[in-house]
């Protein structure tokens, strides 16, 4: 057990995770950079510690200023969010060595399914259907590579083992543009994740991104909370989720969910996770595992009313989970739309102050953000300032919702996404359901944006 969590985070995850352990009674401390010295959580931490300048690599990314922090504060456990160092390793071992509970998974966990590689083959043997392609590195050796990726069939996805982000993939059309594709991945993959292993997989033409959320204890217990949809990419950055999955197979949905727990029981899994599926007429097929908490977690929070930070510090505590498989059901539906500093049309990052900032309310409205007029939006960090989420008894109530909400919603002085989510809203196929991952780049050329 512990009684005071740090909060190595900043922006809407960060207030999020400390809203849930004041309600918890614990205490909070936060670190932050200079440049996020007035931001909400800030003022609202029983203690917080400056550990450098606004630029990342000398704040939220070091790890030795963090774990300084934890010491002269007196934290017991260390949340680390999204992003920053949630699935770093290294960092999770650091503080479990310095005595302190890492709220997530642990470090071996993260090394085997943060490798894509290790994580491809670890779901395989727990019975989890996987992309077609080996679970092996590709050699360094021209021949071996074209065999293999005949054997697959063309066309096929180079990805990077601890790749991430939508960084170090390239697909591959035919045998003539393999060499070098490959070159140009593994060295992509070694300037930006030091890790140079590439793997190779059948690219599908028209998938969907499905999710399955689950969360582990220390007592051998393992469930799956349900299924988001998180098709609508831009240059492989989700936009807008909703849940559950529109128009799966329950049956099939639910074999796959109970091999995910199943995964995470064989593998000794702890705390929160997310196993990500392209779906392709029907066929499930594992592509990575998350080890940490997810920006879209609200919409399953909203459908299944389990507080999943809540769980995820009681689990971290040594806690069993209070509820089992049977329990956990799916009420309605929920959609969440990721809201952006950005302009509309470039997507080039908008920074910058906000002079107004209008939120919509009314039943099944939630509004994750640190934003508000008078906040300034730093240009050093992610240009998500908020979630707009909504829930109804179905979809189309939700839908209708989250239309009258993006209506509402107004945010002056700075550019953002919302014209975008608006059309997305409105967009027949969306409204259908079940578009692939290709959708929004398909419609954003036929608008002629970028």
């Amino acid at each position: 057990m512990f009684g005071s969590v740090l909060i190595a985070n900043r922006g809407e995850i960060a207030l999020r995770i400390q809203r849930t352990c004041r309600r918890l009674g614990l205490r909070t401390i936060v670190v932050h950079s200079e440049a996020d010295s007035e931001a909400p959580h800030v003022r609202h931490a029983d203690q917080a510690v400056c550990i450098g300048p606004a630029a990342s690599a000398h704040s939220y990314l070091n790890q030795t200023a963090i774990l300084f922090a934890a010491e002269v504060s007196g934290a017991e456990a260390i949340h680390p969010g999204y992003g920053f160092l949630s699935e770093n390793p290294d960092f999770a071992e650091r503080v479990e060595g310095a005595g302190l509970v890492f709220i997530g998974p642990t470090a071996a966990s993260m090394r085997i399914l943060g490798d894509k590689i290790a994580a491809k083959r670890a779901m395989r043997a727990a019975g989890v259907p996987c992309v077609p392609g080996p679970d092996v590195a590709l050699a360094d050796n021209p021949d071996l590579a074209r065999e293999t990726a005949r054997d697959v069939g063309y066309p096929v996805i180079l990805k990077a083992a601890g790749g991430g982000g939508g960084r170090g993939m390239r697909i591959v059309e035919r045998e003539a543009g393999l060499l070098d594709a490959l070159a140009l991945t593994r060295e992509e993959a070694r300037r930006a994740f030091g890790n140079g292993d590439i793997y190779l997989e059948k690219f599908l033409g028209r998938p969907r991104h499905v999710e399955i959320q689950v969360i582990a204890d220390q007592h051998g217990n393992a469930v799956w909370l349900g299924s988001r949809d998180c098709s609508l990419q831009r240059r492989h950055q989700k936009v807008l989720e909703e849940a559950p999955a529109p128009l799966l197979d329950s049956a099939v949905l639910a074999e796959i969910g109970e091999r995910c727990a199943e995964a995470c029981r064989r593998t000794g899994y702890l705390g929160v996770g997310t196993f990500e599926f392209l779906v392709e007429e029907g066929a499930f097929c594992f592509i990575e595992m998350n080890t940490r908490l997810q920006v879209e977690h609200p919409v399953t929070e909203m459908t299944t009313g389990i507080d999943i930070v809540e769980a995820q510090i009681r689990v971290a505590q040594g806690e069993a989970l209070p509820f089992r498989q049977g329990e956990i059901a799916c009420r309605g539906h929920a959609f969440e739309c990721r809201i952006n500093a950005e302009d509309p049309d470039s997507f080039v990052p908008s920074p910058g102050l906000i002079t107004r900032w209008e939120l919509p309310g009314g039943p099944g409205v939630r509004i994750d953000t640190h934003a508000s007029a008078g906040y300034r939006v730093p240009p050093y960090y992610d240009s998500l300032i908020g979630k707009l989420v909504v829930h109804g008894a179905s979809r189309t109530e939700a839908l209708a919702r989250l239309r009258v909400a993006l209506d509402e919603m107004r945010v002056e002085g700075i550019g953002t996404n919302l014209p975008l989510h608006r059309r997305l809203v409105t967009d027949p196929d969306f409204v259908r359901g079940g578009v692939s991952i290709h959708h929004l780049e398909g419609r954003l050329r036929k608008d002629g944006a970028a």
